[in-house]
């Protein structure tokens, strides 16, 4: 079988300047820096940024317990798994050191190439997610990736403010004043005029357009971004724009006392020390993002397939590191 073609496009933000970089489209693909595309776990540093703005306000705790946050068929979903629900925190769930399975894995995988239409809720991928067994570690002691952590950010963001996640990702994050003209929650709410999902992602020689957008929705994924909106939006939680105090930005970045509690903070991946550290984040289908504090350079970008995604990021290190 023929290689899906591929593509590339990155945008840099420095200093209040934004520039696209692209390289040639393959096979008559049309990408560049403004393409909109499924940005997938980049929304999780997004939604992480929400949940702040929400502590920040007084609107929760980040050590409040998960059973009292979550909505109760959510919370009962977890307990009928085996996980205690008073002792996961809101912080367990932002650093991914809750003691959870992935939902997401392979077998995930293999389950929307085969249907790729199908309909998911929230639920049935926190059911799916209790299949893979109980929990993996006790909650507060290693980092374990998993998306489902983040469906469940998602339903405490809608259960404490009752209101749609999107709204409140898009009101918290302040998308429209930041004028994001390429950014919606896929299936959550209608894309801005004239804008539409044209950019392709390919896995494993398949459209990702084709995969239902429910697969990746509800917290773990869900936001469609082009690559200039994803570098000013990730630009804007690090340089003020966002939270109303420094201190939330630094409760967001501090390192927490678990295994790889150093690696990932609450919603980002750091890396690098002194004047070449930098945060990032990716996702799945071929998107990555990434920020340099201390050059206050933000870069995006995204690859049509899937494969090429460490190419993207190499570039983009090596970039940001010249």
């Amino acid at each position: 079988m023929a290689q899906e073609p591929a593509a590339m496009a990155v945008a840099v933000y420095e200093n209040g300047v934004l520039t696209g970089i692209a390289s040639p489209a393959a096979a008559g693909l049309s990408l560049n820096a403004s393409s909109p595309m499924r940005s997938a776990s980049n929304t999780k540093t997004f939604v992480a940024a929400t949940v702040l703005s929400m502590w920040e306000a007084g609107e929760l705790d980040l050590d409040d317990p998960v059973g009292a946050r979550t909505s109760v068929p959510i919370a009962d979903i977890l307990r009928g798994g085996g996980y205690d629900v008073d002792r996961i925190t809101i912080r367990h769930l932002l650093s991914h050191s809750a003691g959870l399975h992935d939902h997401a894995d392979e077998s995930f995988l293999d389950l929307i190439l085969e249907e790729p239409g199908r309909r998911w809720t929230r639920e049935e991928q926190v059911r799916l997610c209790m299949t893979r067994g109980g929990p993996d570690t006790p909650a507060g002691t290693r980092f374990r990736y998993s998306d489902t952590g983040y469906i469940l950010l998602g339903d405490i963001v809608e259960t404490r403010l009752g209101q749609p996640l999107a709204s409140v990702v898009r009101e918290r994050m302040g998308f429209d004043a930041l004028g994001l003209s390429t950014t919606w929650w896929e299936a959550m709410e209608p894309a801005p005029d004239g804008v539409s999902l044209h950019g392709r992602q390919f896995f494993r020689n398949k459209d990702v357009f084709r995969f239902d957008p429910t697969m990746d929705l509800y917290g773990g994924g869900g936001l469609v971004m082009s690559a200039s909106d994803l570098a000013k939006a990730m630009a804007a939680i690090f340089e003020g724009r966002v939270f109303r105090r420094k201190e939330t930005l630094s409760e967001m970045l501090k390192p927490g006392s678990h295994e790889g509690g150093a690696d990932y903070r609450l919603g980002v991946f750091a890396s690098g020390d002194g004047e070449g550290r930098f945060f990032w984040h990716i996702g799945f289908w071929g998107s990555a993002a990434y920020y340099q504090p201390e050059r206050g350079l933000s870069v995006a970008g995204y690859t049509s397939r899937r494969g090429d995604r460490s190419r993207l990021m190499l570039l983009i290190e090596n970039g940001m590191m010249g």
